[in-house]
Protein backbone atom coordinates (compact mmCIF):
# COMPACT_ATOMS: atom_id res chain seq x y z
CA UNK A 1 0.00 0.00 0.00
CA UNK A 2 1.29 3.27 -0.74
CA UNK A 3 0.44 6.91 -0.43
CA UNK A 4 1.59 10.07 -2.79
CA UNK A 5 1.99 13.17 -1.45
CA UNK A 6 1.97 15.25 -4.51
CA UNK A 7 2.76 19.29 -4.79
CA UNK A 8 5.04 21.39 -6.47
CA UNK A 9 7.17 24.87 -6.23
CA UNK A 10 4.89 26.31 -8.87
CA UNK A 11 2.32 26.73 -6.19
CA UNK A 12 4.34 29.12 -4.60
CA UNK A 13 4.18 31.47 -7.73
CA UNK A 14 0.01 32.19 -7.19
CA UNK A 15 1.25 35.86 -5.45
CA UNK A 16 -1.56 36.68 -3.21
CA UNK A 17 0.23 40.10 -1.35
CA UNK A 18 2.66 40.82 1.68
CA UNK A 19 -0.97 40.49 4.26
CA UNK A 20 -3.01 37.72 2.29
CA UNK A 21 -4.17 34.96 4.63
CA UNK A 22 -3.62 32.18 1.56
CA UNK A 23 -0.11 32.78 1.05
CA UNK A 24 3.26 30.93 -0.47
CA UNK A 25 3.88 30.47 3.46
CA UNK A 26 1.20 28.06 3.89
CA UNK A 27 2.60 25.51 1.88
CA UNK A 28 6.39 26.42 2.95
CA UNK A 29 5.08 25.28 6.49
CA UNK A 30 3.57 22.26 5.07
CA UNK A 31 6.90 21.09 3.10
CA UNK A 32 9.28 21.65 6.32
CA UNK A 33 6.47 19.51 8.39
CA UNK A 34 6.10 16.83 6.75
CA UNK A 35 9.68 16.09 5.53
CA UNK A 36 10.48 13.56 8.15
CA UNK A 37 7.73 11.49 5.70
CA UNK A 38 8.38 11.58 2.58
CA UNK A 39 10.36 8.61 3.03
CA UNK A 40 7.28 6.62 3.33
CA UNK A 41 5.53 8.36 0.42
CA UNK A 42 5.55 8.21 -3.36
CA UNK A 43 5.63 12.22 -5.08
CA UNK A 44 4.38 11.72 -8.58
CA UNK A 45 4.45 15.90 -9.81
CA UNK A 46 1.44 17.17 -11.24
CA UNK A 47 0.45 18.25 -14.72
CA UNK A 48 -0.91 21.82 -15.71
CA UNK A 49 -4.44 20.45 -16.95
CA UNK A 50 -6.20 21.99 -20.43
CA UNK A 51 -8.81 24.54 -20.30
CA UNK A 52 -11.39 21.44 -21.82
CA UNK A 53 -10.43 19.58 -18.40
CA UNK A 54 -11.20 23.12 -16.59
CA UNK A 55 -14.76 23.12 -18.43
CA UNK A 56 -15.95 19.69 -16.75
CA UNK A 57 -17.12 22.04 -13.95
CA UNK A 58 -16.86 25.88 -14.87
CA UNK A 59 -18.42 27.83 -17.51
CA UNK A 60 -16.06 29.50 -20.35
CA UNK A 61 -17.03 33.03 -18.88
CA UNK A 62 -15.35 31.77 -15.68
CA UNK A 63 -12.28 30.46 -17.07
CA UNK A 64 -11.71 33.39 -19.40
CA UNK A 65 -12.31 35.81 -16.30
CA UNK A 66 -9.23 34.44 -14.06
CA UNK A 67 -6.87 34.46 -17.44
CA UNK A 68 -7.39 38.12 -18.27
CA UNK A 69 -7.29 38.84 -14.52
CA UNK A 70 -4.21 37.04 -14.03
CA UNK A 71 -2.59 38.86 -17.56
CA UNK A 72 -2.92 42.25 -15.54
CA UNK A 73 -2.88 40.78 -11.91
CA UNK A 74 -5.99 42.14 -10.91
CA UNK A 75 -8.26 40.82 -8.39
CA UNK A 76 -11.66 39.26 -8.48
CA UNK A 77 -12.62 40.56 -5.53
CA UNK A 78 -11.63 41.66 -2.17
CA UNK A 79 -10.21 38.17 -1.31
CA UNK A 80 -9.54 36.85 -4.44
CA UNK A 81 -6.62 37.39 -6.12
CA UNK A 82 -5.09 37.17 -9.18
CA UNK A 83 -0.35 37.51 -9.98
CA UNK A 84 0.64 37.08 -13.14
CA UNK A 85 1.22 33.50 -12.71
CA UNK A 86 -2.48 32.27 -11.11
CA UNK A 87 -4.09 30.93 -14.05
CA UNK A 88 -1.04 28.88 -14.79
CA UNK A 89 -0.34 27.63 -11.12
CA UNK A 90 -4.25 27.12 -10.83
CA UNK A 91 -4.32 24.88 -13.32
CA UNK A 92 -1.59 23.06 -12.01
CA UNK A 93 -4.03 22.86 -8.34
CA UNK A 94 -6.21 21.21 -10.76
CA UNK A 95 -3.63 19.18 -12.62
CA UNK A 96 -2.94 17.08 -9.23
CA UNK A 97 -5.94 15.71 -8.48
CA UNK A 98 -5.85 14.41 -12.39
CA UNK A 99 -2.52 13.13 -11.41
CA UNK A 100 -3.91 11.65 -8.22
CA UNK A 101 -6.97 9.73 -10.17
CA UNK A 102 -4.65 8.65 -12.72
CA UNK A 103 -2.04 7.14 -10.10
CA UNK A 104 -4.76 5.28 -8.17
CA UNK A 105 -6.08 3.97 -11.08
CA UNK A 106 -3.19 2.71 -12.47
CA UNK A 107 -2.62 1.51 -8.65
CA UNK A 108 0.61 3.11 -8.04
CA UNK A 109 -0.55 4.36 -5.16
CA UNK A 110 -3.75 3.81 -2.94
CA UNK A 111 -4.11 7.01 -1.55
CA UNK A 112 -3.19 10.58 -1.80
CA UNK A 113 -2.47 13.93 -0.53
CA UNK A 114 -2.51 16.88 -2.44
CA UNK A 115 -0.80 19.95 -1.40
CA UNK A 116 -1.98 22.78 -3.56
CA UNK A 117 -2.84 26.28 -3.82
CA UNK A 118 -4.87 28.36 -4.76
CA UNK A 119 -7.53 25.99 -2.43
CA UNK A 120 -10.72 25.58 -4.55
CA UNK A 121 -14.04 24.44 -2.57
CA UNK A 122 -15.91 27.93 -2.87
CA UNK A 123 -14.94 28.68 -6.47
CA UNK A 124 -19.14 27.58 -8.52
CA UNK A 125 -19.37 26.61 -11.71
CA UNK A 126 -19.82 30.54 -12.72
CA UNK A 127 -17.66 32.97 -10.39
CA UNK A 128 -13.96 32.55 -8.85
CA UNK A 129 -14.46 33.53 -4.76
CA UNK A 130 -13.31 32.70 -1.18
CA UNK A 131 -9.60 32.88 -2.10
CA UNK A 132 -10.05 29.87 -4.80
CA UNK A 133 -10.10 30.19 -8.63
CA UNK A 134 -11.44 26.53 -9.65
CA UNK A 135 -12.57 23.73 -7.39
CA UNK A 136 -9.99 21.42 -7.79
CA UNK A 137 -11.89 19.06 -5.81
CA UNK A 138 -15.01 18.88 -7.94
CA UNK A 139 -13.08 18.89 -11.22
CA UNK A 140 -11.03 15.64 -9.98
CA UNK A 141 -15.00 14.05 -8.68
CA UNK A 142 -15.98 14.61 -12.61
CA UNK A 143 -12.48 13.55 -13.63
CA UNK A 144 -12.85 9.81 -11.75
CA UNK A 145 -16.19 9.49 -12.86
CA UNK A 146 -14.52 9.56 -16.43
CA UNK A 147 -11.94 6.91 -14.94
CA UNK A 148 -14.35 4.78 -14.13
CA UNK A 149 -15.09 5.98 -10.60
CA UNK A 150 -18.99 5.96 -11.01
CA UNK A 151 -19.94 6.80 -7.08
CA UNK A 152 -17.61 9.60 -5.64
CA UNK A 153 -18.54 10.73 -2.43
CA UNK A 154 -16.60 14.27 -0.89
CA UNK A 155 -16.51 14.49 2.30
CA UNK A 156 -15.72 18.48 3.77
CA UNK A 157 -14.56 19.74 7.01
CA UNK A 158 -13.47 23.15 6.46
CA UNK A 159 -14.72 25.36 8.94
CA UNK A 160 -16.40 27.40 5.64
CA UNK A 161 -18.85 25.22 3.58
CA UNK A 162 -17.61 24.78 0.35
CA UNK A 163 -20.72 26.27 -1.89
CA UNK A 164 -18.93 26.03 -4.65
CA UNK A 165 -18.50 22.23 -4.08
CA UNK A 166 -22.34 21.63 -3.41
CA UNK A 167 -23.21 24.37 -6.51
CA UNK A 168 -21.41 21.34 -8.50
CA UNK A 169 -23.76 18.80 -7.47
CA UNK A 170 -26.61 20.06 -5.90
CA UNK A 171 -28.88 18.18 -8.66
CA UNK A 172 -26.18 15.25 -9.17
CA UNK A 173 -26.72 11.55 -7.56
CA UNK A 174 -23.70 10.26 -7.98
CA UNK A 175 -21.96 12.76 -5.95
CA UNK A 176 -22.63 12.61 -1.93
CA UNK A 177 -21.48 15.67 -0.65
CA UNK A 178 -20.99 15.91 2.65
CA UNK A 179 -19.66 18.95 4.87
CA UNK A 180 -19.63 20.34 8.31
CA UNK A 181 -18.42 23.91 8.83
CA UNK A 182 -18.73 26.52 11.44
CA UNK A 183 -22.60 27.97 11.77
CA UNK A 184 -23.12 32.15 10.09
CA UNK A 185 -19.51 31.75 8.54
CA UNK A 186 -18.54 33.02 5.21
CA UNK A 187 -19.98 32.17 2.68
CA UNK A 188 -23.23 32.40 4.68
CA UNK A 189 -24.32 28.53 2.58
CA UNK A 190 -24.81 25.13 3.81
CA UNK A 191 -27.64 25.26 6.03
CA UNK A 192 -28.68 21.74 7.35
CA UNK A 193 -32.29 21.98 5.02
CA UNK A 194 -29.91 21.90 1.93
CA UNK A 195 -30.09 18.57 0.92
CA UNK A 196 -29.86 18.58 -2.45
CA UNK A 197 -32.49 18.98 -5.57
CA UNK A 198 -34.21 17.17 -8.22
CA UNK A 199 -32.22 13.66 -8.16
CA UNK A 200 -29.93 14.87 -6.25
CA UNK A 201 -31.82 15.48 -3.33
CA UNK A 202 -30.76 13.49 -0.32
CA UNK A 203 -26.83 13.50 -1.74
CA UNK A 204 -26.56 16.54 0.16
CA UNK A 205 -25.80 16.49 3.73
CA UNK A 206 -24.61 19.89 5.67
CA UNK A 207 -23.41 20.04 9.70
CA UNK A 208 -23.75 23.09 10.79
CA UNK A 209 -20.99 23.60 13.96
CA UNK A 210 -21.52 26.55 16.92
CA UNK A 211 -19.14 28.64 17.37
CA UNK A 212 -16.42 27.64 20.19
CA UNK A 213 -17.29 23.74 19.45
CA UNK A 214 -14.10 21.75 19.95
CA UNK A 215 -13.25 18.16 19.29
CA UNK A 216 -16.25 16.43 21.10
CA UNK A 217 -18.35 18.07 18.82
CA UNK A 218 -17.07 17.36 15.55
CA UNK A 219 -15.95 14.02 16.56
CA UNK A 220 -19.15 12.99 17.15
CA UNK A 221 -20.53 13.65 13.30
CA UNK A 222 -17.59 11.99 12.34
CA UNK A 223 -17.71 9.21 14.00
CA UNK A 224 -22.09 8.74 14.12
CA UNK A 225 -23.20 10.64 11.47
CA UNK A 226 -21.14 10.06 8.80
CA UNK A 227 -20.41 6.26 8.73
CA UNK A 228 -24.29 5.11 7.55
CA UNK A 229 -24.81 7.75 5.07
CA UNK A 230 -20.95 6.60 3.13
CA UNK A 231 -22.22 2.92 3.67
CA UNK A 232 -25.51 3.73 2.54
CA UNK A 233 -23.66 5.28 -1.00
CA UNK A 234 -21.55 3.13 -1.75
CA UNK A 235 -18.93 5.13 -2.86
CA UNK A 236 -15.97 4.01 -5.71
CA UNK A 237 -13.76 6.78 -4.20
CA UNK A 238 -13.68 9.33 -1.64
CA UNK A 239 -12.28 13.02 -1.82
CA UNK A 240 -11.72 14.79 0.86
CA UNK A 241 -11.80 18.69 1.68
CA UNK A 242 -8.89 18.94 3.91
CA UNK A 243 -9.46 22.41 5.52
CA UNK A 244 -7.29 23.19 8.56
CA UNK A 245 -9.37 26.20 9.94
CA UNK A 246 -10.91 24.65 12.34
CA UNK A 247 -8.18 24.49 14.35
CA UNK A 248 -8.35 26.48 17.58
CA UNK A 249 -5.34 28.55 16.60
CA UNK A 250 -6.51 29.79 13.33
CA UNK A 251 -7.36 33.17 12.49
CA UNK A 252 -10.21 33.28 10.76
CA UNK A 253 -12.78 31.19 12.50
CA UNK A 254 -13.84 30.70 15.85
CA UNK A 255 -13.75 26.48 16.57
CA UNK A 256 -11.79 24.80 19.09
CA UNK A 257 -10.46 21.50 17.28
CA UNK A 258 -7.06 20.29 18.84
CA UNK A 259 -4.28 18.72 16.14
CA UNK A 260 -5.13 15.17 18.03
CA UNK A 261 -9.26 16.06 17.19
CA UNK A 262 -7.70 16.25 13.12
CA UNK A 263 -6.09 13.45 13.46
CA UNK A 264 -8.65 11.82 14.89
CA UNK A 265 -11.37 13.31 12.02
CA UNK A 266 -8.63 11.87 9.34
CA UNK A 267 -8.99 8.29 11.39
CA UNK A 268 -12.50 8.06 11.15
CA UNK A 269 -13.00 9.33 7.60
CA UNK A 270 -10.45 7.16 6.74
CA UNK A 271 -12.46 4.17 8.64
CA UNK A 272 -15.55 4.33 6.71
CA UNK A 273 -14.72 2.91 3.81
CA UNK A 274 -12.20 0.65 1.90
CA UNK A 275 -11.98 2.80 -1.12
CA UNK A 276 -9.05 5.13 -2.48
CA UNK A 277 -8.79 8.27 -0.77
CA UNK A 278 -7.83 11.61 -2.07
CA UNK A 279 -7.34 14.72 0.09
CA UNK A 280 -7.27 18.23 -1.03
CA UNK A 281 -5.58 21.35 0.72
CA UNK A 282 -8.26 23.89 0.96
CA UNK A 283 -7.80 26.23 4.26
CA UNK A 284 -5.70 26.71 7.02
CA UNK A 285 -4.06 30.39 7.87
CA UNK A 286 -2.11 29.79 10.92
CA UNK A 287 1.25 28.08 9.31
CA UNK A 288 2.90 26.26 11.98
CA UNK A 289 -0.22 24.34 12.62
CA UNK A 290 -1.57 23.84 9.11
CA UNK A 291 2.38 22.04 9.00
CA UNK A 292 1.78 19.85 12.00
CA UNK A 293 -1.85 19.33 10.74
CA UNK A 294 -1.19 18.08 7.39
CA UNK A 295 1.43 15.97 9.02
CA UNK A 296 -0.98 14.41 11.47
CA UNK A 297 -2.93 13.43 8.33
CA UNK A 298 -0.57 11.95 6.28
CA UNK A 299 0.49 9.95 9.26
CA UNK A 300 -3.20 8.27 9.71
CA UNK A 301 -3.43 8.00 5.96
CA UNK A 302 0.26 5.92 5.79
CA UNK A 303 -0.68 3.89 9.06
CA UNK A 304 -4.33 3.29 9.42
CA UNK A 305 -4.40 0.84 7.23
Amino acid sequence: MKVAYITDKVYLKHDTGEMHPESKERLIAIENAVEPLKKDLTMPSPICVSEETLMMVHMCEQIEEVMECSKVAASIDSDTICSFDSFHVSKVAVGAGVVAVDGIKNKEFDRAFCAVRPPGHHATPVKAMGFCLFNNIAIAAKYAQKQGFEKVMIIDFDVHHGNGTQDTFWEDDTVFYFSTHQAFAYPGTGMEDHIGAGKGKGFTRNFLLMPDSGDTEVLDIYQNDLPPLVKKFSPDIILVSAGYDLHESDPLAQLNVTTEGIRAIVRAILDTANVPFIFFLEGGYNVNALGENVKVTLEEMICSY
